[in-house]
């Protein structure tokens, strides 16, 4: 009998758990992403493995015990073969289930079905998986603490009293994201909303998202009685659950050809012109933290590279330069090897 160890293993630093052990994490990480492609998750679970085979074994035994399923990933394929797509993997009813019974992650009412997998939304989901990995990789690289849990896709926050529309209610963030940077020591925990924008929107569609989040900054529930009224309820509601107000960071992604680049920098363009007309953002902006990357950046420099184009700030004529994504004055930005301490608002540890 082969008794030796999958060689793909040998050097990661999963090579001692069991196949429940990583089993049970890939459960994990589609419960809380809703999809993942094969790659994907390996790059989360297995980072240093040659391959992924061994977890596409592991994947393929789950599929066979009825817990999760796959499909072909939309988008053009080589010559029309469909089977180059990459899989795309998500929980069945039943691996639903089984992750909740185990009370180890926030439970999330959203379930994914077949029909959801393979919807439009779909090259959304992941490229939001796209910008939390870069944010993980880059975290295992500088020494700070970003894990493969560390973001939550489609977060809604009320920014109105009312029975509207759920969507003229609440700001529904692409993806919440905790980071941890440590810097000589101190740990400083950020709070940050992620927007990934694959230009299926209008500029000023975006601008006016960008601007919800204004009113989110600003929104206090009405308590409906007015004498029990209290100094917490007359908060805005985003003190309940941050510490600070997060940074806004909009992730611009489109289709690779060879004008992205111009494209995206239109986009940008735009953006920062609409915003500085807004006129409520114009009044907070100096509450306020938004910056404009595009994923290649991202993926490629990291989050602490300079590589945020900051909106809200200056005029066309003296813009501030990039900066990372902590989003300071020009005046406080040190250089990207080397990440400043974060800025006193954040919550330290």
């Amino acid at each position: 009998m082969n008794t030796q160890p999958e060689p793909e293993l040998l050097h990661s630093p999963q090579r001692t758990l069991s196949f429940h052990a990583v089993a049970k994490s890939a459960l994990d990480l589609l419960y809380q992403h809703r999809l993942m492609t094969t790659d994907q998750l390996a790059r989360l679970l297995t980072p240093t493995a040659h391959s992924a085979s061994y977890l596409r074994r592991q994947l393929v035994a789950l599929e066979e015990g009825g817990l999760v399923q796959r499909l072909r990933a939309q988008g053009k394929a080589s010559p029309g073969h469909g089977f180059n797509r990459p899989y795309v993997w998500f929980l069945t009813e039943t691996g639903a289930d089984a992750v909740e019974q185990a009370a180890e992650i926030f439970s999330r009412r959203y379930r994914v079905t077949p029909e959801s997998a393979a919807s439009t939304r779909q090259a959304h989901t992941l490229a939001v998986n796209e910008v939390g990995i870069a944010f993980v990789e880059h975290a295992r690289r500088l020494g700070h603490d970003c894990t493969p849990l560390s973001w939550t896709p489609e977060v809604a926050h009320r920014i109105r009293d009312g029975q509207r529309r759920f969507e003229d209610d609440h700001v529904i963030s692409d993806a919440v994201l905790h980071y941890v940077h440590v810097h000589r020591g101190a740990r400083t925990m950020l709070n940050v909303f992620i927007e990934l924008d694959r230009a299926t929107m209008t500029a000023a569609e975006l601008a006016k998202k960008v601007s919800a989040y204004g009113r989110l900054y600003e929104f206090v529930p009405q308590h409906p009685d007015r004498a029990r009224r209290s100094a917490a309820s007359t908060r805005p509601a985003w003190q309940h659950t941050y510490p600070a107000f997060p940074r806004l960071l909009i992730v611009l992604d489109g289709a690779p050809g060879p004008t992205l680049a111009k494209r995206l920098a239109d986009r940008t363009e735009d953006l920062y012109t609409l915003t500085r007309v807004d006129p409520r953002l114009s009044r907070l902006a100096s509450n306020l933290s938004v910056g404009v990357t595009t994923l290649a950046q991202l993926k490629e420099h990291g989050p602490f590279g300079r590589i945020f184009t900051p909106l809200l700030r200056g005029t066309p004529e003296q813009r501030h330069p990039l900066t990372d994504m902590l989003l300071r004055r020009p005046a406080a930005a040190a250089p990207a090897r080397h990440p400043p301490a974060p800025l006193p608002a954040d919550l330290h540890a």
